[in-house]
């Protein structure tokens, strides 16, 4: 089995779904999960169509049976997993007034404990191998908490506590651990129908390309083990921050 993997947890229409597309691009078979596979073949066909090879995989990153069976299978079936994506967003504005502690909690499953099953059970493949690369997606957020987002803050700053972590253990051992702040918003389906200014900014650079996104992430990716980065951050010219 000479396959490589490329592991892309939360890949949707944006950012995940380029981060797929820019590795399948490269030879990788591009690993693509979502909670349930049936929102995938759109994704998958483009990969195809393109020339690339894809998989789609139903797969719930808070649950850690489904985690193990996952890793395992890709493994299994499609070949050693070479970079693995943690994409996942959770991001529900609340007062913290009117948090609730069910969906508090559920924020930090999907945005930060998905994050640490998914970055374990890659490293447990990739650090006998003795290579790999493990790369999160964070966001303003994890750097800054702001009113309303008390949830969403928490856990991203969770997450990339976890990736320092991991970046400190795993680097030694040849596996580049990564963290990535996306810091602006991302063109798609949302800031085009819900801020329709904001995406009118489009053409000056005022929002972020997803494909441009991907391609910091390959950059990452192929660093050499003497310049390796752990943390990026990405904005739009015009962010303030």
């Amino acid at each position: 089995m000479g396959e490589k993997a490329a592991l892309v947890i939360g890949a949707g229409s944006g950012t995940g779904g380029a981060i797929a597309k820019r590795f399948a691009r490269e030879g990788f078979v591009a690993c693509v999960v979502r909670r349930t596979a049936d929102k995938l073949p759109a994704l998958v066909g483009e990969i195809e169509a393109a020339g690339g090879r894809a998989r789609a995989f139903g797969c719930d990153a808070r649950k850690e049976e489904e985690m193990v069976a996952l890793v395992d299978e890709i493994e299994r079936d499609v070949g050693p997993i070479e970079v693995a994506v943690f994409n996942v967003g959770a991001n529900v504005p609340a007062s913290i007034l009117e948090e609730t502690a069910r969906k508090y909690f559920k924020t930090w499953e999907m945005a930060c404990f998905g994050g640490f099953l998914m970055g374990r059970e890659v490293a447990r493949r990739m650090v006998p191998r003795g290579r790999g690369t493990i790369l999160y997606t964070g966001a303003t957020a994890s750097v800054r908490g702001r009113e309303h987002f008390a949830a969403f803050a928490g856990a991203k700053h969770a997450l990339r506590a976890l990736a320092q972590s991991m970046a400190r253990e795993l680097g030694p051992k040849g596996i580049h651990v990564a963290h990535v702040i996306i810091d602006g918003a991302i063109d798609g389906d949302f800031i085009r129908t819900s801020f329709p200014q904001l995406y009118a900014l489009k053409d000056q650079g005022g929002i972020l390309d997803p494909a441009h996104i991907a391609e910091q992430f390959w950059m990452l990716h192929t660093q050499p083990r003497d310049a390796w980065t752990f943390e990026l951050d990405l904005r739009p010219w015009m962010e303030s921050w």
